[in-house]
């Protein structure tokens, strides 16, 4: 076998966006600039709502979100147990209090079931993170939020371009936050955004990414001259970040259909496998945006995933996680809450059996094929 070099995830740049930054470099504008409200212009536009707020991190989308609609201690809100630490972190950012809910085995996505369980008196809000890219099943949530009395946001880490029948992730909640971290479906090398259609919510965003200033840099009569009338934080997205998002955006049509085809490919590949179950790109109403494919092994730890991890490696194949423990399992949580092991079995299981392929547009060729049969050979070893 000729060994090849397929990382998880590779930054797709090239002299766009080499450009885009050298263009920001030659003037005098780093922040607070023409090119990120450009950024966030094109980007509602393709997300399909009114507002995009821009924002340094997906985690400070999360933050602000709950923030600047009234989280504070006392709240509870419901964060789903598999899901990237930044879900539950940026309810603590707060002072309120997370609440986990068991996932779906066939999703991966919050169980609406055990959502409407873990809803107290306390619970203000619920944020729903799209699996890997598959909308979360709002049908069935919406109506438990109303309940509530809960508004949503939506973690949108791995969901652009996902849809809900004719509806985008990013449209589905109050506020949808999306991350620009290199291996996502495009990158501003680091960043986020956050989409909304309430006006007031992302004014309130804009205002408290940027320290509480009362006006903007462009806003302010007399140069330097501004007051502050909320506590506010550094969460703003530089002009070089944007620049960076900006020519990523002019691509991502192209590095959409790559990622799909790829998925298509790998899933075909990897279905003769009876000891792989793949979850399914379309559940329902939602439509994956093929961030990439989880390879789930067994439940009875028959096969081990370290082995087979280990197979991939040797043969030039990068995996990752996601993700490696259940969030209310992880130290600090389980410290904080007193969570045990078998409270969230669901997502016990997909921590302790999944393996995330690569379906980016980095793949060329035959990789996809390669991948699977890479992994057809790995498992046979395992056994």
């Amino acid at each position: 076998m000729n060994i090849r070099n397929i990382p998880f995830g590779r930054p797709m740049v090239d002299e766009a966006e080499r450009d885009a930054v050298m263009a920001v470099l030659s003037g005098t504008q780093f922040v607070h600039g023409p090119v990120s409200k450009e950024f966030e212009a094109q980007f509602a536009a393709r997300a399909g709502t009114a507002y995009a707020v821009s924002v340094s991190s997906c985690t400070a989308g999360l933050h602000l979100s709950l923030l600047v609609n009234g989280i504070g201690k006392g709240d509870s809100v419901i964060v789903p147990a598999m899901t990237h630490v930044a879900t539950a972190h940026a309810v603590g950012f707060c002072g309120a209090r997370p609440i986990f809910a068991d996932v779906d085995p066939v999703s991966g996505n919050m169980d609406p079931t055990a959502l409407a369980d873990a809803i107290d008196g306390d619970t203000r809000a619920i944020m729903v993170v799209h699996y890997l890219g598959l909308p979360c099943d709002m049908d069935r949530i919406d109506p438990i939020a109303a309940s509530a009395k809960a508004f949503v946001v939506e973690d949108c880490a791995l969901a652009v371009d996902a849809y809900y029948g004719d509806r985008k992730a990013g449209t589905l909640g109050l506020t949808g936050c999306y991350s620009f971290y290199p291996v996502k479906h495009l990158t501003s090398v680091e960043g986020g955004m956050v989409t909304t259609n309430d006006e007031a919510v992302a004014q309130a965003i804009a205002k408290h990414k940027a320290f509480g200033y009362d006006q903007m840099l462009g806003q302010r009569a007399k140069p330097g001259i501004y007051d502050v009338d909320a506590l506010g934080y550094n969460y703003r997205m530089s002009e070089v970040h944007a620049a960076v998002g900006l020519a990523q955006l002019d691509k991502l049509d192209a590095f959409q259909a790559a990622r799909k085809e790829n998925f298509k490919r790998l899933k075909l590949a990897l279905s003769e496998i009876a000891e792989v179950t793949v979850f399914e790109p379309v559940i329902g109403k939602a439509r994956s945006s093929h961030y990439c494919l989880n390879a789930v092994l067994p439940r009875d730890g028959s096969i081990s995933r370290d082995l087979v991890v280990s197979h991939l490696k040797e043969a030039g194949i990068g995996t990752s996680v996601h993700y490696p423990r259940a969030v209310p399992l992880m130290a600090y949580y389980r410290e904080k809450f007193g969570c045990q092991i078998g409270q969230f079995p669901i997502a016990e299981w997909l921590a302790e059996q999944t393996i995330s392929l690569p379906v980016g547009p980095h793949l060329v060729d035959d990789d996809p094929e390669y991948i699977g049969a890479t992994v057809k050979e790995a498992i046979a070893r395992a056994k």
